[in-house]
């Protein structure tokens, strides 16, 4: 994630920022500069953003929850930005307790967005194309006021993607996270492994990528039930990280894939996020070259590898200066850094 700087003082700002600290600014995030911009006024409802003198912007409906802060032009059909028209259900707003959760939920979906954009992958509603868009649907479990009598999976099917409103609580997700023998689970990661399942349907299946995904991740064919089944009856093979970046990617090459595209994800936004902050590694042991942190659109895997290695040995050695857990607890065997090659592969080959 970059930083933004106040067009109108000069103020860092950052991604979720609806006001300059310094000058007092109303700000709105622009994704097609993918630039968040100071405004100025102009009308009751309108703006011009600094970054964009020359167009007159709204702000998204969903500021009025304070759930967004991206624009979209004074002139357009849709009251929704890029990102909220990709919602087709949200919990029910009149309880307080649900908004509080979906703004949760939409900082997330508001982050994976801003990645998939920055990586020049289409991002299309299914309010624009049905058959092969994108919709989110934000749903409580039984346990939940007002809501569904049937409990929520989050999962992905045909482009429409659930989410559990119950993941953006913290309890509940630590509880899960406990439960299920997860050491990374937060709203973000679901969010970059669900798309990953849609993108797989839009850049692998029946393409010329197709049969490298099987020899890579296995056959796809395979009974996705019955592989679930006995992932949960029986868990992960005994040698597991020699092969996949988690228990579950073990399950079936579906979710090898889509933890391997999450995980994709993750190294370039954490990459730039460093490179925003001007940070730079000269460790004291092993290799002091300087590492370059500039990666969301490099051309060479290779590169992207040699930045991330130190970068987590060092964030996660400062966790545990802290006593705290490793911020990145995950082995990045050959054979997993391969999957991931394939991934920016894909990824590049589709946004050039």
């Amino acid at each position: 994630m970059k930083l933004f700087e106040c067009q109108r003082c000069g103020q860092t700002l950052y991604f979720e920022n609806t006001e300059c600290e310094r000058c007092g600014s109303a700000l709105g995030f622009l994704p097609e500069q993918m630039q968040l911009s100071a405004l100025s006024p102009d009308g009751e409802t309108c703006f011009r953003p600094l970054a964009r003198p020359g167009q007159t912007m709204r702000y998204c409906a969903n500021a009025a929850y304070d759930a967004c802060n991206w624009m979209v032009p004074a002139d357009a059909a849709s009251p929704y930005c890029t990102a909220c028209r990709l919602n087709r259900t949200v919990p029910d707003l009149g309880i307080a307790e649900n908004v509080l959760l979906w703004r949760q939920i939409e900082t997330a979906k508001h982050r994976l967005v801003y990645g998939l954009l920055r990586l020049g992958l289409p991002v299309i509603s299914k309010f624009d194309d049905r058959e092969r868009g994108i919709a989110f649907d934000f749903l409580s479990g039984p346990a939940a006021p007002g809501t569904a009598e049937e409990p929520v999976t989050t999962g992905h099917r045909s482009g429409l993607i659930t989410i559990d409103v119950a993941e953006a609580d913290d309890a509940v997700r630590e509880r899960n996270r406990r439960d299920m023998a997860e050491p990374y689970r937060t709203l973000l990661g679901h969010f970059r492994h669900e798309i990953g399942h849609y993108y797989w349907d839009r850049l692998v299946r029946d393409t010329v990528w197709h049969a490298s995904f099987r020899e890579m991740f296995g056959d796809e064919r395979r009974s996705y039930g019955e592989a679930l089944a006995a992932h949960y009856a029986n868990g992960s093979p005994a040698n597991w990280q020699e092969s996949y970046i988690s228990t579950y990617a073990s399950s079936h090459p579906w979710e090898d894939f889509a933890e391997s595209w999450a995980h994709y994800l993750h190294i370039v936004d954490t990459l730039e996020t460093a490179d925003a902050f001007g940070l730079k590694i000269h460790p004291q042991v092993a290799d002091a070259r300087e590492t370059d942190f500039r990666c969301y659109k490099a051309a060479d895997f290779d590169t992207i590898m040699a930045a991330w290695t130190p970068l987590t040995a060092t964030v996660n050695s400062l966790n545990q200066s802290m006593g705290q857990d490793d911020l990145y607890p995950f082995v990045l065997s050959p054979t997993v850094a391969g999957k991931l090659r394939f991934v920016h592969g894909l990824i590049y080959g589709a946004s050039l």
